[in-house]
């Protein structure tokens, strides 16, 4: 296998590895929470290979588990904020007035604050918990939606379907549904698809704050912070986490940054 081709299949074979160890994940949560005392701190080895770490619980079982923590997370976010962004940006953007106006200065609002400080303010108010970082999160990333359809929503509704449709008679949700939001969904996509590496790192974050899921519930983000006070004795507690996100990360912004160059006519035109 050439250099070249294995560039291109590394994001796809990263996130085979993500999904076969989240579908995993509930088949090892036994075996991920397992407290084995003699094996505390074991380094890697052939029956331990991420070895265990300061419970005596193997690493790469709590990887596994924590892989559906990140999973879930990640889709849940963005499809949550992007229902309700691409809901609101449509709105905004189709119906203009007075109702744009409001919706502008409600994002504006959420803009002005940064982004991870407002979700983990929202995840100390709600609770740690695995729906609460997902609420939290997607409060705060629906604003990037609402701006995209917004401004792609406004470039549209003056092209001649929209307008003819207008004259049939067609309704606004259906002009919405039908004749704006397919044209706009590339776009929607492919801010998707970074969504998903964002809310990752968010939850990691969250989690290594405490904010997070909570023990027994493996995630790695916990498993990074219960892994510092070790990193010198240890530190495969911290590169095996640390491992698994910066490639899952790495791997969806370069299938990101694929599928915006192949839906992008003017750069597949060239």
């Amino acid at each position: 296998m050439t250099p070249r081709r294995l560039a291109r299949l590394f994001p796809w074979l990263v996130l085979a590895a993500w999904l076969g160890m989240a579908l995993l994940g509930p088949l090892l949560a036994g075996r991920a929470n397992q407290v084995d005392l003699p094996r505390i701190l074991a380094p890697p080895s052939a029956t331990l290979p991420l070895g265990a770490d300061d419970l005596g619980r193997p690493v790469l079982a709590r990887l596994a588990a924590g892989a559906g923590t990140s999973l879930a997370v990640g889709f849940g976010v963005v499809l949550v904020s992007a229902a309700i962004g691409a809901l609101l940006g449509g709105i905004a953007g189709f119906a203009g007035g007075w109702v744009d106006l409001v919706i502008v200065r409600i994002i504006d609002v959420f803009l002005a604050f940064p982004g991870i400080l407002l979700a983990i303010a929202l995840a100390g108010i709600l609770g740690p918990g695995l729906g609460n970082v997902v609420i939290a999160l997607a409060v705060v990333s629906w604003v990037g939606y609402a701006r995209l359809l917004r401004a792609q929503v406004l470039s549209l509704r003056g092209r001649d379907h929209v307008l003819a449709a207008r004259a049939l008679g067609a309704g606004p949700v259906r002009i919405l549904l039908r004749h704006l939001l397919p044209l706009a969904a590339a776009p929607l996509i492919v801010e998707a698809t970074f969504g998903v590496a964002g809310a990752v790192v968010a939850e990691a974050g969250l989690s290594f704050l405490g904010l997070g899921v909570q023990p027994p519930a493996a995630s790695w983000g916990t498993m990074i912070r219960d892994g510092v006070s070790q990193m010198l004795t240890a530190p495969h507690l911290v590169a095996a986490p640390g491992a698994a996100l910066m490639l899952v990360v790495l791997a969806v912004n370069l299938l990101g940054d694929r599928l915006r160059d192949r839906l992008d006519v003017r750069t597949a035109a060239r």
